[in-house]
């Protein structure tokens, strides 16, 4: 049941709305308190669907600027409403706090977290002497087979959020909550923040086609895979988000720019006085996506008359809305050259004079750029100037294709299955990340085009079928039937492979090395060890598995 809407005079503040069944509920309207005065936030008592539909028919008629939930319910409400959902995370204090609390209750402690398992507390129970269970859970019917597994175990206490301690105490065990005042007063913050800021601008951001949006949804933690590579593009960015100094992402369609420039801001801690940069707006448009003269409005704004429709009274640009913050120029190849020109005078002089006026306005922006093209090669054609070029390649990071990258497949097509799956309410089997790595070969021998958004496609149509036939086993004919692009990727490689004759074939007597040391040269890449080897992908992993099976029979 939801609370009284604020009143008429809140009309002109941003709107917060907090959604939780939980025991949340009371710490969310206590520090809602503190906010009063700057913004209209009210507190709904629905989760998943209900709060789904409920936000869905209030929007038609209302306006919502900003949500705040937590744990599952909030990644479901993320997922499914066109408004920025903030979620409460538990810091590291607080999840020591509530182990504490725990541990006077038992030496046997459950943890369970939304998701993703917290590793570092492997080093911490060893060092205080606990024995900590822990588990992950996606929906609520998770949530509670976890719990029953506990409990079956002898653990009495169990630490997680409100989802998690409601449930524990149903099961007549106790529940230890994990958040605490200080992290949810911050998601309060960084809310406020960004609602004050959409709500300034609502009007023309929704029906505008730039895409442009204020706030980094992902982190460093959102960048899965434990490929060597991919392990540089991390270190990359810690490295990078230390300086203000531009960056350019290289990298093809489909794998994952926008993500990494948001880890970047994300990662940027440093480097102001009072806040940091990571706390501020990200803001982010694609400049590809727009006519010049749209784009111009959009990044340097417009003073009132600039033009035949403009809005009176003007209207700030994405620099200004980016100030001390970040913002992310996407597709930055496809920029029209007039407006090249602009950049490269604001990147120089630190400030911005918007359209129809000629007074300049000092920003503080950090500017992250990501292309698909061939910057240098479009400097050469007389596309891309030169002097922008380096100002925007101060720092340059490749983002590497999915190609590159197949020992990551299995954990990325879990991730995106398992998420999908999740969405439809249908819970995953245990076997399924068995069933996964005997797809892998199936899923290496294809290009990839589409990279990680192609993968996350494919598994969200593949949950699809699995949802309608709950017993099906996952295996690579089952993954062949409803993906004819795996399908004629597997044939193609047979054919170069002679039809799947013996694997012995002979490799270059100038390469002698054993599989193992080749594959050590490339740092664990299949993809350049094959390429040097001249097999395809599919051959080196039938000889990494006949290896493999004939050193576990020697061992035997």
């Amino acid at each position: 049941m939801a609370q009284s809407p604020p009143t008429a005079r809140d009309h002109d503040q941003p709107v917060i709305w907090t959604l939780s069944v939980s025991r949340l509920s009371d710490l969310f309207r206590d520090i809602a308190r503190e906010f009063d005065d700057q913004a209209g936030i009210e507190a709904i008592h629905l989760a998943y669907d209900e709060a789904v539909r409920h936000i869905q028919e209030r929007l038609q008629t209302e306006r919502c600027d900003a949500i705040i939930a937590a744990g599952s319910n909030g990644a479901y409400l993320k997922s499914r409403l066109p408004i920025p959902v903030f979620i409460v995370k538990a810091s590291g204090f607080d999840v020591m706090q509530a182990l504490a609390r725990a541990r006077k209750i038992s030496s046997d402690i459950g943890l369970i977290v939304y998701q993703d398992a917290i590793p570092e507390l492997a080093e911490f129970q060893s060092t205080f002497g606990l024995n900590i269970v822990q588990r992950t859970y996606v929906t609520e019917e998770d949530a509670r087979a976890q719990i029953n597994e506990l409990k079956a175990m002898g653990i009495k206490a169990i630490a997680g959020a409100g989802l998690i301690t409601d449930l524990a105490e149903e099961a007549g065990l106790t529940g230890v909550f994990i958040y605490s005042a200080a992290s949810i007063r911050q998601v309060f913050n960084d809310a406020l923040e960004l609602a004050q800021l959409t709500h300034q601008e609502s009007t023309h951001r929704r029906h505008t086609s730039s895409g442009a949006h204020y706030h980094a949804r992902h982190s460093l933690q959102d960048l899965r895979g434990k490929s060597a590579v991919m392990q540089e593009v991390r270190h990359a960015i810690a490295l990078f988000a230390r300086s203000p100094a531009t960056v350019l992402i290289h990298g093809e369609t489909g794998s994952g720019k926008e993500l990494v420039a948001q880890a970047i801001h994300r990662e940027s801690t440093r480097g102001l006085t009072v806040h940091a940069r990571a706390e501020r707006p990200f803001v982010a448009v694609n400049c590809g996506a727009l006519a010049e003269s749209l784009l111009e409005s959009e990044l340097f704004g417009y003073e009132d008359g600039a033009f035949t429709g403009s809005r009176r009274g003007g209207r700030a640009g994405l620099f200004e809305a980016a100030h001390r913050g970040t913002l992310f120029l996407d597709e930055i190849g496809e920029m029209p050259l007039a407006l090249q020109t602009r950049l490269l005078r604001v990147l120089e002089e630190r400030a911005v004079v918007r359209v129809g006026s000629s007074r300049p306005i000092p920003v503080d922006v950090r500017i992250i750029s990501a292309t698909h093209c061939d910057l240098e090669q479009r400097m050469l054609e007389g596309r891309f100037r030169a002097d922008l070029f380096y100002r925007l390649a101060v720092l340059r990071l490749r983002v590497p294709p999915l190609r590159e990258r197949p020992g990551d497949l299995a954990q990325l097509a879990l991730w995106w299955l398992n998420h999908a799956l999740a969405a439809l309410d249908v819970r995953p089997h245990a076997n399924l990340p068995a069933e996964i790595e005997t797809c892998v070969p199936l899923l290496a021998a294809y290009h990839w085009p589409g990279n990680v958004r192609e993968l996350r496609n494919l598994m969200e149509r593949l949950a699809l079928y699995m949802a309608d036939v709950p017993l099906q086993t996952l295996t690579p004919a089952f993954l062949k039937s409803i993906a004819p692009e795996l399908a004629a990727a597997a044939a193609d490689t047979l054919a170069v492979d002679g039809g799947g004759e013996e694997l012995a074939a002979d490799v270059p007597p100038e390469k002698t090395e054993t599989l193992q040391q080749v594959l050590q040269r490339y740092q664990g890449n299949r993809v350049a060890a094959a390429s040097y080897l001249g097999i395809s992908r599919t051959t080196l992993w039938r000889r990494l598995q006949a290896a493999g099976a004939s050193d576990a029979g020697e061992a035997s």
